[in-house]
C-alpha cells in the first residue's frame, strides 16, 4: 500500500471517528505523551547558561526520537501506519471544537467565552460576540494548517518518521516557542524549526481554503499574510478572511496586556456572528475535501504509472 493510499485512509478514518472519548479516557493520547516529554526537557534543561544551545539539543533529541520511533512503527505495516496517522490528524476534532464556540455563542456571551477559551490562549473574559467569533475563526484557519495539512504533508514527504518529527516539533513550539523571559532563548530553536516545517503547508492550506471559495486574489492574500505576526499562520488566516469577507487578527489581550496587532484583511467586516463560524466550518470541510481529492488523484496517477 502506497504512502498516499495510507494517507487517504487516515484522512477518512479521522473524519469519521475523530478523537474517540472512550479510548482516550483510558489511554494517554500521543499528543499528551509528547507534551509530557517536552515538559520534562523544559524542566531539566531550561536553566543556567547556554540556553540556546540547550534548546537546540532539545530539538535534536526530539528529531531523533521522531525518526527512530517513526521508522520502527513503519516496519509494522501499512495498517499501523494508517491508524497512527489518523490519530495524529485533527480535522474532525477541530471542527467539533470550533462548532462548540458557535453553539455556545448562540446560547449566551458567557457560554461563548467559555467555549473559545478552550481553543485560544488569549484573554477571553472581556470578549464581545465579534471577538469570540473572530478568535474561533482564526484558530480554525491556523489549526487546519498545523493539525491537518502540515502533518499530512510531512507524512507524504517522509512517512511516519516525517509525521512524528513534525508533530513533536509543532508541540514543542506550542509549549516553549514563545518570546517570554523563560522561553525566548531556550525555545528559539523549536520556534524557528517549526517555522521552517510549516513554510510550505501554511501556503498550501491558504490555497486549499481559497480555491473552493472562489478567492483568486493571490496578491491580496500574500499582502494580508505579511500583516500577521507569524510568518506562516498569516497565510491560512488571510485566505479565510478573504473567503468570508471579514477582518481577522487585530488587537487582543494576553495576561492582561493589550497587544495592538494589525487586522488581516483590514477592509473586511469586523462585526462577526456565529453564522460566520458556521461558514468557516463549511470552508474547513471544503479545504479538506479538496486535499483528499488531490491525494486521490495522486494515487490514481501512481497506479497508472506502475502499469
Amino acid at each position: 500500500m502506497s504512502t498516499v493510499t495510507v494517507l487517504i485512509g487516515a484522512l477518512l478514518l479521522d473524519a469519521a471517528l475523530g478523537e474517540p472519548r472512550w479510548l482516550w479516557i483510558r489511554l494517554p493520547h500521543p499528543a499528551v505523551l509528547m507534551g509530557r516529554l517536552i515538559g520534562r526537557m523544559d524542566q531539566h534543561l531550561n536553566s543556567g547558561s547556554y540556553l540556546r544551545v540547550k534548546g537546540l539539543v532539545c530539538v535534536s533529541v526530539l528529531v531523533l526520537i521522531g525518526l527512530t520511533l517513526g521508522f520502527f512503527l513503519a516496519q509494522l505495516g501499512p495498517l499501523v501506519a494508517l491508524i497512527v496517522t489518523a490519530i495524529l490528524l485533527a480535522q474532525r476534532s477541530l471542527v467539533q471544537h470550533v462548532a462548540q464556540v458557535a453553539d455556545g455563542l448562540r446560547l449566551s456571551l458567557t457560554s461563548g467565552r467559555s467555549a473559545v477559551a478552550m481553543i485560544v490562549s488569549r484573554d477571553t473574559a472581556d470578549m464581545d460576540d465579534s471577538q469570540i467569533a473572530r478568535a474561533a475563526i482564526e484558530s480554525a484557519a491556523e489549526n487546519l494548517s498545523d493539525g491537518v495539512i502540515a502533518p499530512a504533508f510531512w507524512f507524504l514527504v517522509g512517512g511516519l518518521p516525517g509525521l512524528l518529527v513534525y508533530k513533536l516539533i509543532n508541540t514543542a513550539d506550542s509549549m516553549i516557542g514563545y518570546r517570554t523571559p523563560r522561553h525566548e532563548a531556550f525555545g528559539w530553536a523549536a520556534a524557528r524549526f517549526d517555522d521552517l516545517l510549516n513554510l510550505v503547508p501554511a501556503r498550501l492550506t491558504a490555497l486549499l481554503i481559497a480555491l473552493p471559495a472562489g478567492v483568486m486574489d493571490a496578491r491580496g492574500i500574500r499582502s494580508d499574510a505579511r500583516l500577521h505576526r507569524s510568518p506562516n499562520a498569516g497565510w491560512p488566516e488571510a485566505a479565510m478572511s478573504r473567503a468570508l469577507g471579514v477582518a481577522l487578527s487585530g488587537p487582543r489581550a494576553y495576561e492582561g496586556t493589550l497587544r495592538d496587532f494589525p487586522f488581516v484583511n483590514p477592509l473586511g467586516r469586523k462585526l462577526l456572528t456565529p453564522v460566520d463560524i458556521d461558514a468557516c466550518i463549511a470552508l474547513l470541510w471544503r479545504a479538506w475535501g479538496l486535499f483528499l481529492a488531490l491525494c486521490a488523484a495522486g494515487s490514481v496517477l501512481q497506479v497508472l504509472g506502475d502499469i
